[in-house]
């Protein structure tokens, strides 16, 4: 078994479709929402990241068959004065996991944030999604809180 990671080209006509299935494959998984990429996200998704320079996202090939993804969004910690990533999406295909993926991906991941000079990486998961959560921990992710007394950092949203 052969397993290698890249940084997609979102120029690359292949490294678009890879993503684009691989994200799609997230989506219609329950910890993914469990319904597919909108039509307007599948025509404009490769686009938009084109023309965002703080989007990176990693591919991981298992024999030359996509089998992963983590996108990711560079942005700044205000209180270090420095960059951080923020790892948006994570995906493995189910015919992949227990393969150690997720650890080999966090690791391009990793590799390429110390390379931009981030001081750290940052990622939301879902409190029931415990098979995530120890791949999290075992490559050094832990929960976020400032004080004790006020608890762990939270995660919310606002559609717009």
């Amino acid at each position: 078994m052969t397993i290698s990671c890249i940084t997609a080209d979102y120029h690359n006509k292949q490294h678009g479709q890879d993503l684009l299935n691989l994200l799609n494959a997230y989506a219609l998984d329950p910890m993914g929402g469990g319904e597919a990429l909108s039509d307007y996200t599948q025509e404009h998704l490769l686009a938009v990241l084109q023309k965002a320079s703080m989007a990176f996202s990693v591919i991981c090939y298992v024999d030359d068959k996509p089998a992963g993804l983590i996108n990711c969004m560079e942005t700044v910690s205000t209180f270090s004065a420095k960059p951080l990533v923020n790892i948006h999406d994570v995906v493995i295909l189910p015919e992949f996991r227990g393969q150690k993926l997720s650890q080999v991906m966090l690791g391009a991941v990793e590799e390429i944030a110390q390379q931009k000079g981030c001081c750290k990486l940052t990622l939301e998961v879902l409190a029931g999604n415990h098979i995530a959560k120890a791949a999290y921990e075992k490559v050094g992710f832990s929960g976020y809180e400032l004080d004790p007394e006020m608890g762990s950092a939270l995660f919310w949203q606002k559609k717009l």
